[in-house]
């Protein structure tokens, strides 16, 4: 048993793992930033575009039953806005990347060259050159 426990905590401590758990949690935060973005401040605004248009209480009766094809509707425009606005992230994210890693590379290009080290017969005669001045 203390072994099956070592093994756990060993998983458990991997740095993978504790990788794909901060990702997780930080993900699900950013949901939340993300959603109320659309649903708070996108949404409404295309809503005035539109004049007011919206679908979540489109429904049709079939029977008893009522079918709510506007929430269906709505929840694709949500959809569509939150990968519109991920991409837009992204995209953002993206280029401060490739930014940053054009300077790196500028930088470690306007970094004087290391000399080139002197060749093992160099090193002889200059050695031998030496001794012979003595």
């Amino acid at each position: 048993m203390k072994k099956f426990f070592g093994e756990f905590k060993a998983f458990i401590a991997r740095g993978d793992v504790l990788s794909m758990a901060i990702g997780i949690i930080i993900g699900s935060t950013f949901t939340a930033i993300v959603n109320s973005l659309v649903k708070d401040i996108i949404t409404p605004l295309i809503g005035v575009i539109l004049g007011g248009i919206d679908f979540s209480g489109m429904s049709v009766t079939v029977g008893e039953s009522t079918i709510l094809f506007g929430s269906f509707i709505q929840a694709i425009i949500n959809f569509l806005l939150t990968a519109f606005v991920l991409f837009l992230v992204v995209k953002a994210v993206n280029a401060m990347k490739a930014a940053a890693e054009k300077k790196a590379k500028e930088e470690e290009e306007a970094k004087p060259a290391a000399p080139a080290p002197t060749p093992a017969d160099i090193v002889l005669l200059t050695e031998i050159r030496d001794l012979l001045k003595k």
